[in-house]
């Protein structure tokens, strides 16, 4: 199959990412976000998730968690460029909720195709939010790496990094069996399962370990190499989406600053020492977006090619979001480093995305390995 024209991004697609945009602008706008994540500074505080659960509640009835649902298991079966566009408004609104993580578990749950894995995708179709749990303590997410072990349905071990864990109902756990590594559908207030928070840079999410005692769970498959090698793409594109509308954001709101902020009787934006980097800038991300839908559009039509294209996709967003982030902190002179500037909220998030999943060097080596071959 070859690709569609624009990727596939047609008038369903823009009516998402618009009705998106609006409903972020209107519920949450920046001072909001900043009043709501980012309150008190103290570097001791809780280690609770701040978020709004009404809005998530409004998002869910909105159909977006069931956008990548198969229509089989009562989704909505949109393409992945829709959900790319989804995202990207998520990053654009630094929107703190599970949708990332429940659009991620989707993902992998599809890919699964066995009867217990749409069963938990009508779970989600019926509002729950899920994250995978596939990370082992050493940071490894390789599809065969996990610290957890399954016997006769039961799981015991650690997952690390799971991201929005407080936020909720399920969990997605990768876990080792005698016949090989398995998938399970685990509830979140299951007993035996311990929630510990970390301590991360990123306020608009939390992340946390997942200790797991005997806690009983459902596989929704046997092979889970085969799932995540097939779903993992998907998630690398989802995450990129969320960097380049991050990115976005950092860059109009900076160069809007460099309009009003004067210096020597001057606009910054009136030096060429702030106006050049700012188009470059520009420049990066209109690449790392095109490279985000390229990514997108290759799991809808060009699956041979898709996980090449997210490698991509994924390693440009991260250096863009790097970018960006050090361009909006600079140019917005001594306040820029200040915690009522809500700039530092995009700069930790982006770090944060920068990592998860894999940072730039990572994909570029891998997109090394597929098209020149693994080293020996």
């Amino acid at each position: 199959m070859t690709q569609a024209t624009d990727f596939g991004f047609g008038e369903e697609e823009t009516m998402l990412r618009d009705s998106a945009a609006r409903f972020f602008a209107d519920n949450l706008p920046i001072d909001q976000l900043h009043k709501l994540v980012a309150a008190d500074p103290d570097p001791h505080k809780s280690l609770a998730a701040s978020w709004a659960p009404k809005l998530w509640r409004q998002m869910v009835e909105l159909g977006w968690t069931m956008l990548a649902v198969p229509e089989s298991a009562g989704g909505m079966g949109m393409s992945a460029v829709a959900v790319a566009g989804l995202c990207e408004e998520a990053g654009r609104a630094a929107f703190p909720s599970p949708l990332l993580a429940t659009i991620n578990s989707t993902f992998i749950l599809a890919a699964c195709d066995s009867a217990n894995a749409t069963l938990a995708l009508e779970a989600i179709v019926g509002g729950a939010a899920v994250s995978p749990a596939l990370i082992n303590a050493r940071g490894a997410w390789e599809t065969a790496a996990t610290d957890v072990s399954a016997v006769d349905g039961k799981l015991n071990g650690t997952a690390c990094y799971v991201q929005d864990a407080q936020k909720v109902e399920y969990l997605l756990v990768k876990a080792q069996t005698p016949a090989g590594v398995g998938l399970y559908w685990v509830a979140a207030d299951a007993e035996g399962i311990s929630i510990l928070p970390d301590a991360i840079i990123d306020l608009t999410r939390d992340q946390a370990r997942v200790e797991l005692a005997g806690v009983e769970a459902i596989e929704v498959s046997a092979d889970a190499v085969a799932a995540l090698e097939k779903a993992m793409p998907a998630i690398w594109t989802m995450v990129a989406a969320d960097m380049v509308g991050a990115a976005e954001w950092q860059l109009q709101t900076t160069t809007e600053y460099a309009k009003t902020r004067k210096q020597f009787e001057r606009q910054l934006g009136f030096f060429q020492a702030v106006k050049h980097p700012l188009v470059n800038v520009m420049v990066d991300i209109d690449n790392s977006k095109s490279l985000v839908y390229n990514a997108a559009c290759a799991i809808d039509s060009e699956p041979e090619n898709a996980g090449k294209y997210a490698h991509m996709a994924k390693a440009s967003a991260s250096d863009v979001a790097a970018f960006a982030s050090s361009r909006s902190v600079q140019f917005h002179g001594g306040i820029g480093f200040t915690w009522e500037c809500f700039i530092h909220l995009y700069f930790k998030r982006q770090m944060h995305n920068q990592a998860l999943w894999g940072d730039g060097n990572w994909h570029r080596a891998r997109l090394a390995d597929l098209l020149m071959g693994a080293a020996a």
